[in-house]
Parts: C-alpha cells; sequence; structure tokens
C-alpha cells in the first residue's frame, strides 16, 4: 500500500509540473483573424485618431473611437452575463504644462476588468493604444488612420477579451485601450497612477503597440518572431537593493525581466511555432510605450510587439515620395500574424491569472558549499513549488524541479556561484506563478 500511494504521489507530483492545459489551446484556437481585420478597419474608418482630435463626432475623430470601443466591450460583458466592469478612466493636460499638447484635454482611457474569482484585487493588464498620429504629432486635423500603430493592438486587446470573457479565473484581467500615447505616454502614466491609488496589486501590464507588420524597413520578412522588451530591474528600487546586487547578482532578474521570461516560457510551450525575441532593454533606442510608466511606479510590465518595423509606416503623412509609399495604412496589416501575436498575450493573461501569487520571502543560502538552500513563506491558492535555476548567462531558466508543498529545500550536487535560481509556486490546476528571484540571504552559521 505504501509503495502504491509513493507512486500515485509521484504521478501526481509530474502531472502538476509539468503537463499542458488544453484551455490554453482552446484559447489559441479561438482568436479569429478575420474579427481583428474588422476591428482595425473600424479603427482606421474614423480617420483620424490623434488624442486632440474631434470628440463629437460619431464618424471620425478620437472620441467616436473610444466610445466604439466602449461599445465593444460592454457588448462583450453582455455575452458573458455582465463579467466585466466596462469604464472611462480620465485625466486632464494642459497646453500650459506640455510642449506636445495643442490644447487642454481630457486624456480618456477605455477600461474593462474581468473580476478574478479568487484574487479579485491581484491584476493582470493587456494594453492596446487608441491614438494615432501623422508626421506632425501637432496636427490633428490630418488623417492618421494608424492602422498597424496602434489598432493592431487595440484590435488584439478586444479579441482577447471577446475569447477569454468565455473563461473564469482566479485573479483578474484588465482590457484597456490607452490614449495619448503619442505626445507623453499619458494613458498609460494616468491608468498606473490609479492603480497605485486603488491599491490594485499588478501582477504585470503586457503593452501591445504594433502586432502586425511582418516586412520590416530592412527588407526582413517574418511573420513568427515578436520581440518582448522588459527593464533589467526596477527603476524604483532601494539602494540597499541596489548594493546587495553588486555581491549576490540580479542585474537582469528585476520583476519586469521575469515577466518577460514568463511570457517567451509560455508561447514556446505552446505556439512552439513562433519565435518570441527576448529584448534586454526597457524598450526601443531612444523611443517610448504605455508600459513604462507603470515600470516607473515599480510594477512589472513588458513591451510585445512585431521584430521588423517599417519605419516607412510610422508617423507618416500619407504620400508617395520617389517612389515609396509612406503611411500607417491597413494594406499593411498582417491579420494572421496579428492573431498569433493576439494568441500568445492570451494564453499568458490565462496562465497568469489562473496561477497563484509567488512565494514571499525567498531566502537563499549556500556559499561555499557544494548546495544550494532555498527557504521561503507559503502563500495561499499554492500546492506545491517549483525551483528554477539557469546558467548566469542564459536569458531563460533552463532547469527546474518541482519539491512539493514545503517552504524549504536543499538543491544538492549546484554549485551557487555558477547558476541563478528562483522559485515559482504552483496551483492545484498545474499553472505557476512568475519567477520570484531572492530577495533575501541567509548563512546557517
Amino acid at each position: 500500500m505504501r509503495i502504491t500511494a509513493l507512486i500515485i504521489i509521484l504521478f501526481s507530483t509530474c502531472l502538476i509540473s509539468s503537463q499542458t492545459n488544453q484551455q490554453l489551446y482552446d484559447i489559441i484556437d479561438s482568436i479569429s483573424s478575420k474579427r481583428i481585420q474588422k476591428d482595425v478597419q473600424t479603427l482606421v474608418d474614423f480617420g483620424t485618431r490623434n488624442t486632440f482630435s474631434d470628440t463629437l463626432s460619431n464618424t471620425r475623430g478620437i472620441g467616436a473611437a473610444r466610445r466604439w470601443i466602449k461599445q465593444e466591450f460592454e457588448s462583450i460583458s453582455k455575452a458573458c452575463n455582465n463579467c466585466l466592469d466596462v469604464f472611462y478612466q480620465k485625466d486632464f493636460v494642459s497646453k500650459a504644462h506640455h510642449t506636445r499638447v495643442p490644447h487642454d484635454a481630457w486624456i480618456v482611457n477605455v477600461v474593462a476588468v474581468q473580476k478574478g474569482t479568487k484574487y479579485p484585487n491581484r491584476y493582470i493588464i493587456m494594453s492596446g493604444d487608441i491614438d494615432s498620429r501623422a508626421s506632425n504629432t501637432m496636427n490633428f486635423t490630418i488623417d492618421a488612420p494608424g492602422a498597424n500603430d496602434n489598432a493592431s493592438g487595440m484590435a488584439g486587446t478586444i479579441e482577447a477579451a471577446r475569447v477569454l470573457s468565455n473563461y473564469k479565473f482566479e485573479s483578474s484581467i484588465v482590457y484597456v485601450g490607452l490614449s495619448g500615447e503619442e505626445q507623453g505616454l499619458f494613458g498609460g502614466a494616468g491608468l498606473a497612477k490609479f492603480s497605485k491609488d486603488n491599491d490594485w496589486e499588478i501582477i504585470g501590464i503586457l503593452n501591445n503597440d504594433m502586432i502586425g507588420n511582418i516586412k520590416g524597413v530592412d527588407g526582413v520578412i517574418d511573420n513568427r518572431s515578436f520581440r518582448i522588451f522588459s527593464e533589467p530591474v526596477p527603476a524604483n528600487e532601494t539602494n540597499k537593493e541596489r548594493n546587495l546586487r553588486r555581491f549576490y547578482g540580479g542585474e537582469v532578474d528585476g520583476i519586469s525581466r521575469q515577466l518577460a521570461r514568463y511570457v517567451h516560457k509560455t508561447t514556446k510551450t505552446y505556439m512552439p511555432e513562433m519565435n518570441p525575441m527576448m529584448i534586454y532593454r526597457l524598450d526601443r533606442f531612444g523611443r517610448g510605450g504605455h508600459h513604462r510608466p507603470f515600470n516607473d511606479l515599480g510594477f512589472a510590465g513588458i513591451r510585445i510587439m512585431e521584430a521588423h518595423e517599417n519605419y516607412n509606416q510610422q508617423h507618416q503623412d500619407i504620400r508617395v515620395e520617389n517612389g515609396i509609399k509612406y503611411g500607417d495604412v491597413i494594406e499593411h496589416v498582417n491579420f494572421d500574424y496579428a492573431k498569433k501575436l493576439t494568441a500568445a498575450n492570451a494564453i499568458n493573461l490565462a496562465s497568469l491569472a489562473s496561477a497563484p501569487p509567488h512565494p514571499k520571502n525567498v531566502a537563499i543560502g549556500g556559499i561555499v558549499e557544494p548546495s544550494v538552500k532555498f527557504r521561503w513563506d507559503k502563500v495561499d491558492g499554492a500546492k506545491g513549488y517549483k525551483i528554477y535555476w539557469r546558467a548566469t548567462t542564459s536569458p531563460t531558466w533552463d532547469y527546474s524541479r518541482y519539491v512539493g508543498d514545503i517552504s524549504e529545500f536543499t538543491l544538492n550536487g549546484i554549485v551557487i556561484d555558477n547558476y541563478f535560481f528562483g522559485i515559482a509556486s504552483v496551483g492545484e490546476n498545474g499553472f505557476e506563478s512568475i519567477v520570484k528571484f531572492p530577495n533575501k540571504i541567509f548563512r546557517d552559521n
């Protein structure tokens, strides 16, 4: 009987730590390129979505666009028995205080919250940008269709809401259209402050900015690769944390980098045909995205976007010069590719929202020993824990060991100097939290 029980325990441990989940495959299959195309076309047809464009018209400008997005979220909510809380979140900006603001205006975000069943105050966010621009961002009347930048990300966010609203998750998921990105990341800053003021526990934000182009200005055509930008460590870390890192490592192990690794791993597991690229920087060189305001306040946040940009189709007036067509028009958007990146977002939202919180107070020891010791505080909802490690030069967690429902463990035969380590919580459903890098050091003597 004892041998049989042991076999059952070992078999269950294997399943809980390694089995894939059919629900995530179903989510991938449910994403529709046709619906994404229809939504991109609708957004393009508003003519311009410049943040400071017309707000009264029902057919043109930023006002019509955000009202349509809100109506779409409300329709999705109606279909899932009012499972989404849909509202505007807004902040006022003044021309007197900002050089890229042509006139005073409200920066209005459209938010849809799908409340979690177990951890309603834990939020994983997917965002797209509502606004568009032409060559001169101050020109708010000229046509600026913004098909790829960023109707593609906005349409992907709406599509993720359509599909994921058919399921229930332990943590809350937020689908949001952010405004004012082109003038100064105003929308992201407003929602990040709103989250902090309302004591939201942010798991992370997946900022989708341009997910529809496969033909780069460099001539490369690639419909499988995409980039994941993440900062190495939080901008608001303390001097004590910075000093400890000099001795114990972790220069590329901040919370945003762990979120990026999570997205990389989930995508490679469920969509092995895709090539997620870990980009070790906050954002593109000298440029910014709506995840940054969340990073500024200490929240985890990453940017997900196409691998090969075409600058002739970004921030350009629609025109032809020297035989080159400029402008962000719908003809340049590849909807099958946008579907893939939307699916990558959706399965990561579902996985993170189904997982327990990461372990707390993770401590590590093992100085001058042929073993590594761990201690951590258990968290509600975790049925076990998984130790991860990797070579110090590896971008991803390459080795792991599931250790069960305990709060300390010794990993024998591993020299602490040669690897970095982290611990994830594992739920009864098999979903894992983001890996938590140790934040404490201990010695037994």
